[in-house]
């Protein structure tokens, strides 16, 4: 009878909706991050896969082994080398991050600004890039960026400059890339927010003296403060894992995480190396969502 009155409470209609996105999560996301994981326990081994299981069982002789090797995890806090990765990563995505920022806000507030096909179009224009590969934008900026690029032939051609400048294989190319790269990952969380925003307050503040800064600073970004979270998230979880640009781009001493999984991966064939590295970053990313969402949701509650 218990059982029966469950099945006759239960929504049905509302579970099966629920559930699709928490079942795309676990498929895509949970259980690939149990596999690695478990790999990252494991030790290296001259095989195929190249790592020992962890767990061994011999039916005949009736037993079972767990063997876990914690060796990775030490390895990681005695190596300097993964801790510079880690911080060079989490410097190259933060810089970027604020940079883009600084980019896409007046695009996202003059996209809510304007009314009509004009904001149509603006909308689109930041949409546009995604419908290009993203290798092809990064091989395209290598061709500007370069020696005997567009940027340097048309500054030496106006005569601002007497030699090529040297943009490729630094920093400011990974900036740069990065930057243009997740802009609209940054501009359309802006705008959803700008674009709700009551803009009588900006007379209000207006008419009762406020300067143009002190109604930015006092209303325009407390109220763009959500949209302002979510785009410095969407563009910074990526970046701190991000392996092409700063490939392309960057020089030879550019360190950053994505790089060292490659290396460990394909290189060095070392999978338990390379998942514990890829399991630590996910713990630095995640951590901060977190608290950044229980401190949203205690706002809210209050």
């Amino acid at each position: 009878m218990t059982r029966y009155n469950f099945f006759r409470r239960v929504n049905w209609g509302r579970f099966s909706v629920v559930s699709v996105p928490y079942l795309w999560l676990a498929i895509f996301f949970f259980i690939p991050f149990v596999v690695v994981f478990k790999i990252s326990l494991s030790e290296a081994a001259i095989a195929v896969p190249p790592y020992t299981p962890i767990l061994d069982w011999n039916l005949e002789e009736a037993y079972v082994t767990l063997k876990i090797s914690l060796s990775n995890y030490l390895f990681l806090l005695e190596d300097d080398f993964y801790l510079s990765a880690y911080l060079s990563s989490i410097k190259v995505a933060a810089i970027s991050t604020f940079f883009t920022l600084l980019v896409a806000f007046p695009i996202a507030y003059l996209m809510a600004r304007t009314e009509g096909s004009t904001r149509a179009l603006l909308l689109a224009l930041v949409i546009l890039p995604f419908w290009t590969s993203f290798l092809l934008r990064v091989y395209a900026w290598m061709g500007l960026l370069k020696k005997n690029g567009l940027i340097n032939e048309t500054l030496m051609s106006l005569g601002l400059i007497d030699q090529p400048l040297i943009m490729m294989q630094t920093d400011f190319a990974v900036y740069i890339g990065i930057v243009y790269t997740y802009l609209p990952f940054m501009v359309l969380p802006l705008y959803s927010a700008l674009e709700k925003m009551d803009m009588t307050l900006l007379e209000a503040a207006e008419d009762l003296g406020a300067r143009p800064y002190q109604s930015f600073f006092l209303i325009t970004l407390p109220l763009a403060m959500p949209g302002v979270i979510a785009g410095c998230l969407l563009v910074f979880i990526p970046a701190v894992g991000e392996f092409v640009i700063p490939a392309l781009l960057g020089g030879s001493d550019t360190l950053m995480i994505g790089r060292v999984l490659w290396d460990e991966f394909f290189l060095n064939r070392d999978w338990p190396m390379a998942s514990g590295v890829a399991v630590v970053m996910l713990i630095i990313l995640v951590l901060p969502i977190m608290l950044i969402r229980n401190s949203q949701g205690k706002e809210g509650a209050a």
